[in-house]
C-alpha cells in the first residue's frame, strides 16, 4: 500500500510543508509507503521529496493525497491519474480579500477554490485542519470528511532563541513599554494595518512606549510597501518592526519576548501562530473572524470588532489584569494540549488506514 502526497509547493518554513513531511514519516512508520511530489520547493528540502513530473503512472494499491491550499498546475498532474484521491485541506483565502492589492495571488486563490470543488467527486476522504474548513468542504459536496489539526509541534518546545535577537529585544524591554507580536504572512487578509491602527491608539491612550513586532515574509509585492508607508505616516517608524522571514531560533526569541499576541486577520483556516503563542505562555487577543474563535477557544480574548480603541482596551486589560493574564496562561497551556502532534498523527494515520484499507 502507498499513499503518496502531491503538494503545490514544499517549503521548510511553511506549516503545510512541515506537516507534509511529518505525515510522510508517520505513514512510513506505520508500514505505509509514502513519498512527497512537489511543484516547487525551497532548496533545503529538495531532497525530501521529488518533482511532480516524477510521479509516474498508477501503481497497484496506491492513493494520492493532495495538499490543497492554493491554485496550482500541479492539480492537473494529479487529475490525470485514475488513482483514488485523498484531500488534506488547509483553507484557501477568499480572492476578494486579496484582489485589490495582489490580483495575481487573488487569481491563484480563485483558481484553487475551483480546483477544490472539482476534487469533491473524486475524493474518498477529505481531512480538514479545522471544523471551519470542514464545513467549507461539505458545502462543496465532499461526502466523507474529518478534522485533524496540523501534524506539527505547536508547543513551547523548540530551538534555543537566537542570542543577538534576544539581547536586542531585552534591551528594548528594559527601556519600558509593552511588546505586542503578530506572526504571519504580510498580506492584506492578515490585516497588519489594523494592528498598526490599534498600536497608534494604544500609544496615545495607554503606553507611549508600546511596540509592535510583525514577523513574516510578504505574500506579494504591493501590500508590504504600503504597510511600511502607513507606519511612517502615523509616526510609528521606531515602534513597529517588520522583520521579514526569520529562522526558528529568531522566531523563538520573538515569542519569548512578547507580552501579548495580537491578531486582526480577516480570514484564517486555523492559524498556527496563535497556538504557538499559547504554547509559549503568551496571552492572545484576536479578532473573531473565520476559524479563530474555534482555534483560540477559551484561551484568549476573542473580539467582535477591530475598532482600534476597543482592540487597544482589550490588550490593555490583558497587560494590566494579573488575574486575567494568569487565567489565560493556564487556559492556553490546556488548549495547546488539544493540538498535540502525537495525538493528531495517530488520528490521521488511522483515518488513512480506514480510507485505503491498509
Amino acid at each position: 500500500m502507498r499513499v503518496d502526497q502531491v503538494i503545490p509547493s514544499l517549503a521548510s518554513r511553511d506549516a503545510i510543508g512541515v506537516h507534509s513531511v511529518n505525515l510522510t514519516r508517520a505513514l512510513r512508520a506505520a508500514g505505509i509507503e509514502s513519498d512527497i511530489f512537489y511543484g516547487t520547493c525551497t532548496p533545503d528540502v529538495a531532497e525530501v521529496g521529488r518533482p511532480v513530473g516524477m510521479l509516474g503512472r498508477r501503481r497497484r494499491e496506491r492513493f494520492l493525497l493532495y495538499q490543497a491550499s492554493i491554485g496550482s498546475p500541479v492539480f492537473d498532474v494529479l487529475m490525470a491519474h485514475d488513482t483514488p484521491i485523498l484531500v488534506n485541506y488547509h483553507n484557501i483565502t477568499p480572492a476578494g480579500l486579496l484582489a485589490p492589492w495582489e490580483p495575481t495571488i487573488a487569481y491563484e486563490a480563485s483558481y484553487g477554490r475551483a480546483q477544490l470543488e472539482r476534487l469533491a467527486s473524486r475524493s474518498v476522504l477529505a481531512v480538514a485542519d479545522s471544523h471551519f474548513n470542514e464545513l467549507e468542504l461539505q458545502s462543496l459536496g465532499y461526502q466523507k470528511t474529518a478534522v485533524v489539526p496540523l501534524l506539527i509541534d505547536m508547543t513551547r518546545a523548540g530551538p534555543s532563541p537566537d542570542l543577538a535577537t534576544a539581547r536586542r529585544l531585552a534591551a528594548d524591554k528594559a527601556r519600558g513599554g509593552v511588546d505586542l507580536l503578530f506572526v504571519g504572512k504580510v498580506s492584506p487578509h492578515k490585516a497588519q494595518h489594523d494592528l498598526v491602527k490599534m498600536l497608534s491608539v494604544y500609544r496615545r491612550v495607554y503606553d507611549a512606549r508600546a511596540r509592535l513586532r510583525l514577523v513574516g515574509s510578504p505574500l506579494g509585492e504591493r501590500y508590504g510597501p504600503a504597510l511600511t508607508g502607513f507606519v511612517h505616516d502615523l509616526g510609528l517608524d521606531g515602534a513597529v518592526e517588520l522583520t521579514g522571514s526569520v529562522g526558528p531560533s529568531v522566531l523563538e526569541a520573538y515569542y519569548r519576548a512578547a507580552d501579548v499576541f495580537v491578531c486582526a486577520s480577516e480570514h484564517e483556516g486555523f492559524c498556527v501562530p496563535v497556538v504557538e503563542a499559547m504554547g509559549h505562555g503568551v496571552p492572545v487577543v484576536a479578532y473573531g473572524a473565520s476559524a479563530l474563535p474555534e482555534t483560540v477557544g477559551d484561551a484568549g480574548l476573542v473580539l467582535g470588532t477591530k475598532e482600534p480603541l476597543r482592540f487597544a482596551a482589550a490588550v490593555r486589560r490583558v497587560v494590566t489584569d494579573d488575574e486575567l493574564r494568569s487565567r489565560l496562561f493556564e487556559a492556553g497551556l490546556r488548549r495547546v494540549r488539544t493540538f498535540a502532534a502525537e495525538t493528531s498523527t495517530a488520528r490521521f494515520v488511522e483515518l488513512l488506514r480506514e480510507a485505503t484499507g491498509a
